[in-house]
């Protein structure tokens, strides 16, 4: 689910978990050790496989499993959203296509975000499914976008083209397709040629106050959060919402 290379300095981490790297609790429990157990390295690239990043949380798995499922799944997918966001060395989101909802927040979470440039869409449509962010998803977008592009992006739930992407501040550059590992690797070598502790303290500083909003205010509004995610109406908005953009793919 994902593949580690590791070459000098850098640890490539590539999601690589069915045709969309759909967020499952397998591929975030994967993600999740992979952070916690990379080698000593001094910068990280994160992409995904194929045309598409992430194509955010299985919501089919969230049918499938009910409540039961839920439960353990939402604390788990704030978690990997804070360990990444809090990893103390820079890591660099290659962007290699389709970057949806839970697959959007990834690529926030990253220090320096690379975007391919493609047919790709970006977004963050959580409302139109009927589900609340996490809380550490909300205060990483809150600090990647400035507040009327995210209450735009939010409250449409649209996807946006990769210079609309650019524009809004889903992400730092774009980069022909062709490019895009050698520009990422070549930002993470420049990152990891830096001195360690400076830039950790720099990191640390720069995300300290979104990191104590998490470790505070997350616990109640997550667990308020959770509530809505199983509830009945939610499961049937998610249904809907399976069937209207699943089932125009099919036709």
């Amino acid at each position: 689910m994902i593949d580690s290379s590791l070459h000098e300095d850098v640890l490539t981490l590539r999601l690589n978990h069915g045709k969309a790297q759909v967020m499952d609790l397998e591929l975030l429990s994967a993600l999740s050790d992979a952070l916690d157990e990379r080698p000593e390295v001094r910068a990280i690239v994160l992409t995904g496989t194929g045309s598409i990043f992430s194509a955010g949380v299985d919501l089919r798995r969230i049918l499938q499993g009910g409540e039961a499922y839920v439960r353990e799944f939402l604390p788990l997918l704030d978690a990997v959203f804070s360990k990444l966001f809090g990893t103390p060395i820079p890591v660099i989101a290659a962007v290699n296509g389709h970057a949806i909802a839970g697959g959007c927040v990834l690529l926030q979470a990253c220090d320096l975000r690379i975007l391919a440039r493609s047919s790709a869409r970006l977004g963050v449509p959580e409302l139109l499914v009927g589900v609340p962010l996490p809380y550490a998803a909300l205060e990483i977008l809150r600090f990647q976008l400035p507040a009327g592009p995210l209450q735009a992006l939010l409250y449409s739930g649209a996807t946006v083209t990769a210079d609309r992407a650019l524009e809004l501040s889903l992400v730092d550059e774009l980069c022909p397709a062709e490019e895009l590992s050698y520009r990422a690797h070549t930002m993470a070598r420049t990152c990891a040629q830096m001195t360690s502790a400076a830039v950790q303290l720099t990191k640390a500083s720069l995300r300290r106050e979104s990191i104590e909003r998490i470790q505070n205010l997350g616990p109640d509004y997550n667990e308020t959060a959770l509530q809505q995610w199983f509830a009945p109406h939610t499961f049937a908005k998610i249904a809907a919402y399976l069937e209207r953009t699943l089932g125009a793919a099919r036709s």
